[in-house]
């Protein structure tokens, strides 16, 4: 009864626990699925209203500027209560569509969209109310470039928040039904696995409970396993301990026949050393060249025992460890590593991607540029970030890979550096934006979720990238490539 009682424990608690873990992972994706549907229904607003500033520039184009064309266009619009705004790059509002006298309406850099726009080409607020209309708008910024004689301007759309937008921007919660369904049928699963795992796990302690005390084991208690694999399983560790408590006799046996061996091997070498000496000590007048032939032979017997020795050490150590032999540990596994080789190399095997892409890449290196590490972790790292600029560089053309010896210096009788070589990739592409540089080395870190999927990206590839060039004690950074790109940098210690 005991046993049954504390099988039913543990069944509720593996039941419980996992359950636990199983609805917190399904509220994790509620929560997810919800901010993705929230995400992607204002990027699709986000988007329709920036389509609608470019075509309003390139429509326009130096006319934006004029009171008339920009009222008349706007006016052209199919868009309920549509509000459009231009702005210069410190904030002032040359244009709004609403206000005829502009100069009433304050500073517009500091605003959420505008100054997203002025960083980055574009950016959004969500329902912020206008502070002269008093209405709730929804709001898109695009930076346009080359517009005389401000350089750049801020074009800014907004609309009202209607019922129309509202039901826009409303998540879709039909997707709550099928994850709850799916919840109690996985719920059932687990029921019933758990309660086939509590079975066996009693059937098993009254089998090692009896094991224990000594009491005669019968087969019944093999008959009760069900017939699935747990039950194999429990099978396979009841003839086990059969077989273990049968091979008590032949332990022995054995033992016995390993002493006699050894005894054997060590018996020829010590009775002929045996020999030899006695023959020696027995004949003083043997003469010295027979004497140093039977000393010679005396030796190579002492060798033979010290090897028969050495390897009845190492077979007793094997034993001990059985099967998990020691491996090669974090010893010095490190080599000499050509860098431009493996350069070369990583160029050499994706040259076909780069082809493919349209994309050119060039060497910069000192001259025998060799480090001592790890070649495969050191060929990692170059091929994890030219396969990072070849998937996600959009409208690369250019890949350049340079290099700079750091000579080994020193202040105040400390090390600052010991001697490394300070390596870039950089690319002519999209680049991205700033606030990503910090975090693109963070693992399942996506610039672009959506890009990245599509992409087959991970999002893991520059993790192994630091995580490899750490090993090597070194560092590693993003910046942007000055004229548009992205720069890794990373050091490797020579």
């Amino acid at each position: 009864m005991a046993t049954r009682l504390r099988s039913k424990s543990f069944q509720h608690s593996l039941f419980f626990s996992v359950g636990i873990v199983f609805l917190l992972f399904v509220f994790c994706f509620m929560v997810y699925q919800y901010r993705r549907e929230k995400e992607y229904k204002i990027d699709v607003i986000h988007s329709r209203l920036q389509m609608y500033n470019y075509e309003m520039a390139q429509t326009l184009g130096s006319r934006l500027l004029d009171d008339a064309s920009f009222r008349r266009y706007v006016g052209q619009a199919h868009i309920h209560g549509l509000r459009v705004t231009v702005i210069d790059t410190l904030g002032r509002v040359l244009l709004d569509s609403r206000e005829r006298d502009v100069r009433l309406m304050g500073n517009h850099r500091q605003r959420r969209e505008v100054s997203a726009a002025l960083h980055g080409g574009n950016g959004f607020d969500i329902k912020r109310l206008s502070q002269s209309t008093h209405d709730t708008y929804f709001y898109s910024a695009t930076r346009i470039d080359s517009i005389a004689p401000y350089g750049s301007v801020v074009i800014r759309t907004a609309v009202p928040y209607s019922a129309e937008l509202t039901r826009s921007l409303a998540v879709d919660y039909t997707y709550i039904l099928p994850i709850i369904a799916i919840a109690l049928l996985l719920g059932i699963v687990l029921y019933r696995s758990t309660s086939r795992i509590s079975r066996h796990i009693g059937i098993l302690k009254e089998f090692a409970r009896k094991a224990e005390e000594g009491k005669e084991i019968d087969h019944e208690i093999e008959q009760r396993l069900p017939d699935d694999e747990l039950g194999d399983i429990s099978h396979n560790i009841i003839t086990l301990y059969w077989k273990l408590r049968h091979s008590e006799e032949e332990k022995t046996l054995i033992k016995r026949q390993l002493t006699q061996n050894a005894a054997h091997e060590l018996k020829t070498p010590a009775a002929s050393i045996h020999g030899y000496l006695e023959s020696i000590i027995d004949h003083p007048e043997m003469p010295e060249e027979k004497r140093r032939q039977f000393l010679e032979r005396c030796y190579a017997q002492s060798e033979r025992m010290n090897r028969l020795l050495l390897d009845m050490s190492a077979l007793t150590k094997l034993d001990e460890l059985g099967e998990c032999l020691p491996q090669r540990g974090k010893g010095d596994t490190r080599q000499y590593v050509d860098i431009a080789a493996v350069v070369k190399s990583v160029l050499a095997d994706t040259a076909l991607q780069l082809g493919e892409r349209g994309i050119t890449a060039d060497i910069h290196l000192p001259e025998h540029p060799v480090v001592a590490g790890d070649s495969s972790l050191i060929y990692g790292i170059f091929r994890n970030i030219i396969d990072n600029s070849i998937a996600y560089a959009q409208g690369a053309t250019h890949i350049s890979v340079t290099g700079r010896y750091i000579a080994p210096h020193s202040s105040n009788g400390k090390d600052i550096c010991r001697g490394c070589y300070a390596f870039s990739v950089s690319d002519n592409g999209c680049g991205i934006e700033p606030q990503h540089l910090e975090r693109i080395f963070e693992r399942f870190y996506r610039v672009d979720k959506g890009r990245s999927r599509k992409l087959g990206g991970t999002g893991l590839g520059l993790a192994i990238v630091k995580n490899s060039v750490i090993a090597h004690g070194g560092t590693v950074h993003a910046e942007l490539t000055p004229g548009g790109g992205l720069t890794i940098s990373f050091t490797i210690e020579e």
